[in-house]
């Protein structure tokens, strides 16, 4: 779809947008880490909370290219 220059983005709505990522990056962290902790207890395993911190700052910034990617072809 083109950029028409007509269609002002609302800002509030791009403050929203952006704002969620510093919810969602350190949410994806602590939730990997605390899936990790958990596997560790139940296993016995003394890594497992370390291979879950990992996934989730993946996940973190998969969220964050897939929203500044999003917000390119919006313009």
């Amino acid at each position: 779809m083109p950029y028409d220059p007509s269609k002002k983005p609302n800002p509030f709505l791009q403050i929203a947008k952006y704002s969620e990522l510093a919810v969602i990056f350190p949410a994806a962290t602590v939730v990997g880490w605390l899936i990790g902790a958990a596997l560790d207890r139940w296993l016995h395993t003394k890594w497992l909370f370390l291979a879950g911190l990992i996934l989730g700052i993946a996940a973190g910034f998969m969220e964050l290219i897939r929203t500044v990617s999003s917000s390119k072809s919006d313009q």
